[in-house]
């Protein structure tokens, strides 16, 4: 019983250790995940702050009559 005791510790100390080392891991990753993401926002500030309203009116009306002949089409 001691033995299996002492195998069981062991193996939840490497556990530890493991788990340890990925949250470290895990750290840096988001760290550079946000680095990235503050980049990007100021490479294109115009993208997020300001749509272009002619886009969106054509992409409304592009989805509605498109949509509407492939489904009365198919079935």
């Amino acid at each position: 019983m001691e033995k299996l005791n002492s195998k069981l510790l062991l193996q939840n100390c490497y556990m530890i250790q493991e788990n340890e080392r990925l949250r470290k891991k895990a750290q840096l990753l988001n760290q550079e995940n946000q680095q990235l993401l503050q980049e990007l926002k100021q490479k294109f500030p115009k993208t997020k702050n300001k749509p272009n309203p002619n886009t969106n009116t054509e992409l409304s009306l592009g989805s509605t009559s498109s949509s509407n002949p492939t489904k009365s089409s198919k079935p």
